[in-house]
């Protein structure tokens, strides 16, 4: 309460001095001060102006301030440092100020940090391009389409789909269809094929958004992902049934199947059997309907084995959303990768693809991207390694979570770690102090606790990420009452 009331009296402070002052301070001044005030009144400049992701405006949660980051280290203002269990929301895959990358940056900044897109193109994007075909799941994907953001690969994934089928002058096929418990973007139509009921979105804009089919979320597990429910794997999934009579059913309106592979990301981090991918594209391919992989999170070997995770059901998709891991966490950028079926239409008068953004292939993110591929995928990085070694240490570190009552479920895939817990009415702030006082972060949401370490992460980094996690769920009230996963 002591601390609530200081942070109080220092953004009462802070908004009191900037009335007074606003009217003569020069831009240059207000820039100045800010490089250095004190921690408290900076956090109390964050208060009364910055907006944070998925936040509310006039309830502040609490934030900490990073001045700098370096391997799977994050500093923090008071000098603190802790461990980033998050890799910055999945793409710092390599960590924070790899020379290789730094390099990337600092070269292509000499050169043109920025130039338009429209009517002119650069080495640095081309080579992207070339690279990104060359990995790419599914032998026929062929054109690269650069973007901001993963929500916006997307709504360009969206658009292809639709012009695609317009093309063909069968304008009926306007829908899309979607599984249960999916997350693809806070964007508007990538929030219409986000799980209607349990998504995060669901509640916020029903009458707004676009109306879609879903099929229900798939029960089979991959193989052996659960420490506490290994045999659930090998249950009768009626799902997949489901989805392919969704398919048959409605074939006639729908554009495309939209899904994210084995990995459902921010709608539950839940793992599935790659089966239902496979009768999940036999199904489109009957039915000529187009399949979106939704690769944003799951893309460049998080999952283990495979750079993406369609190969583990040797998927092959008309359509690649890809992002995050992209740049290597460096700068934002993502891309929506297609076939030559899908993005040279038989139809010599279709019109163009309408989306321009700004930034598109800027050069800077094209550079560091290109890489960040380049040392994804060298010899001497040995992600594949790297990964399976992560994995093992999420696995023997995460055990003892098991035996807590409070633990509904622990589950393990490649460098993906969850501990789902049996309520979801957990304080994340609390959670989050426990495991910044054990030099860790993580954020948790709903009935969440989870991590994906950066790539580059060592034994003895993963020990103390596994051990200060089941520390902070041994904290946790205790929950006796039944729960299925």
């Amino acid at each position: 309460n002591n601390k609530k009331k200081v942070q109080h009296f220092m953004l009462r402070r802070y908004q009191y001095h900037a009335y007074k002052q606003q009217r003569w301070k020069t831009v240059h001044a207000v820039l100045n001060e800010a490089r250095i005030r004190s921690v408290q009144t900076h956090l109390a400049a964050d208060a009364a102006h910055v907006w944070h992701p998925y936040s509310s405006a006039s309830r502040k949660s609490q934030v900490w301030p990073v001045v700098s980051a370096s391997g799977v280290r994050l500093k923090l203002e008071t000098g603190q440092e802790i461990i980033d269990g998050m890799s910055s929301w999945w793409a710092a895959v390599h960590g924070y100020n790899h020379p290789v990358l730094n390099t990337a940056v600092k070269e292509q900044l000499d050169n043109c940090a920025h130039v338009m897109f429209g009517g002119l193109t650069h080495r640095p994007a081309v080579a992207l391009c070339e690279a990104l075909v060359h990995i790419a799941p599914g032998k026929d994907i062929s054109r690269v389409f650069l973007c901001d953001s993963g929500s916006v690969s997307v709504e360009v994934g969206i658009k292809l789909a639709l012009q695609y089928w317009q093309a063909q002058g069968l304008r009926k096929k306007t829908k899309l269809i979607a599984l249960r418990g999916g997350y693809h973007g806070d964007t508007f139509g990538a929030m219409a094929v986000c799980d209607p009921v349990n998504g995060m979105h669901a509640q916020l804009f029903p009458d707004a958004l676009p109306q879609h089919l879903f099929a229900s979320r798939p029960q089979s597990r991959f193989e052996n992902s659960s420490l506490m429910h290994p045999l659930s794997t090998k249950t009768k999934d009626e799902s997949i049934v489901v989805l392919e009579n969704l398919i048959a059913e409605h074939a006639s309106e729908v554009a495309a199947l939209i899904l994210e592979p084995i990995v459902q990301g921010a709608g539950g981090m839940w793992f599935y059997d790659p089966e239902i991918l496979r009768r999940a594209q036999t199904a489109c391919r009957e039915h000529d309907i187009l399949l979106i992989a939704d690769e944003i999170a799951t893309g460049f070997g998080r999952t283990g084995k495979y750079l993406f995770a369609s190969q583990h059901a040797d998927l092959e998709p008309d359509i690649v959303c890809i992002g995050k891991a992209l740049t290597g966490g460096y700068l934002s950028m993502a891309a929506c990768l297609a076939t030559d079926r899908v993005a040279l239409t038989d139809n010599d008068h279709a019109p163009p693809l309408m989306h321009g953004p700004t930034f598109m292939a800027n050069p800077l993110c094209s550079a560091v991207a290109a890489a960040s591929l380049d040392l994804l995928t060298s010899p001497d990085y040995d992600w594949v390694t790297r990964v399976a070694s992560i994995e093992e240490g999420l696995r023997s570190g995460l055990a003892p979570c098991t035996e807590h009552p409070a633990v509904a479920d622990v589950r393990v895939l490649g460098g993906i770690g969850v501990i789902q817990l049996k309520s979801a009415h957990h304080d994340h702030n609390r959670i989050a102090h426990s495991l910044i006082r054990r030099g860790v972060w993580l954020r948790s949401f709903r009935d969440l606790i989870y991590t994906m370490p950066p790539f580059i992460i060592d034994q003895d980094d993963l020990n103390h990420l596994t051990s200060a996690i089941c520390s902070a769920v041994q904290e946790l009230p205790k929950l006796d009452d039944d729960f299925a996963p």
